[in-house]
Order: C-alpha cells, then sequence, then structure tokens
C-alpha cells in the first residue's frame, strides 16, 4: 500500500509501506534467486571439470603417443618414420584400414605389443592404465580422414 507525500518540517517525502504478504514475497523470491544461482554456479564448475578432465585426457594421450608411439607411427599417424617404413606400417589416416581392426584388437596391441611369430613389431606400451590406452585408441581413430 503506498501512502501519498507528505510534508515534514518543510520536505516531501514519499514512505512506501509494504504489506506483511508483499514483504514474505520477496524474500521468497530473493531465496529462490539464490537457489537458482547456486545451482548455476554447480552446473558451470561441473561443466568446467568435464571440460578439464576430457582436456588432460587428450593431453596424456598425446604425451603418450609422443613418448612411446610417434618414434615409428609418426605424429600424424602415418607410418612414414625410417622405423615405420623398416617395419612397414599402415596407415592410420586410411579409412580402409581403421575398418580393418576393432577398438579391442587395438586396445591388446597396445596392452601386449605385437608379435610375428618371434620377433616383435612392436612393443608393449609401458606405464599406462586402461584409461590410457582407452585415450591412446580414441587417439589412433581420430587420425582417420
Amino acid at each position: 500500500m503506498e501512502v501519498e507525500p507528505e510534508t515534514a518540517n518543510g520536505f516531501m517525502f514519499n514512505a512506501t509501506v509494504q504489506s506483511p504478504a508483499i514483504q514474505a514475497r520477496g524474500k521468497t523470491q530473493t531465496k529462490r534467486q539464490k537457489n537458482a544461482m547456486k545451482k548455476q554456479r554447480i552446473i558451470l564448475a561441473t561443466l568446467a571439470l568435464a571440460a578439464t578432465t576430457t582436456a588432460l585426457s587428450a593431453a596424456d594421450a598425446t604425451t603418450t603417443w609422443e613418448k612411446q608411439c610417434k618414434a615409428c607411427h609418426g605424429s600424424d599417424g602415418k607410418g612414414q618414420t625410417p622405423q615405420g617404413k623398416k617395419l612397414g606400417l599402415k596407415d592410420f589416416a586410411d579409412a580402409a584400414f581403421q575398418a580393418s581392426f576393432t577398438d579391442a584388437q587395438a586396445t591388446k596391441a597396445i596392452k601386449e605389443g605385437v608379435k610375428d611369430g618371434d620377433k616383435t613389431r612392436m612393443k608393449a606400451a609401458d606405464d599406462v592404465t586402461d584409461a590410457d590406452i582407452k585415450d591412446l585408441v580414441a587417439k589412433v581413430r581420430a587420425f582417420k580422414k
């Protein structure tokens, strides 16, 4: 309820008086707004954490690739390094070659290495977790054009 302007000692002022119901509604709305803002912050923090985790996984796979795979497979996965040519490595960018093996086969090759009889064609990756191997397989799949 609004009160008409009154004069007090020659000054005009406008006094607004709200009923208790209007005051309570204002407080409730403020609580709702605060809760909504908290939820938004939690959602944003969760999304930021997920993005960071994904970025870290990609960075870990790249680091592992650089340390353990690049010498033979090359930075582009084409296998055109001196060692890759010597071993006759296939091009991971080739869609037909990518279709010729499953993720499970790639995982096994990374985990156990690849042998041709008694000859080791690829050694097993060192110090990698199952999650690291999964990320490496994803990296290999990303070479496909």
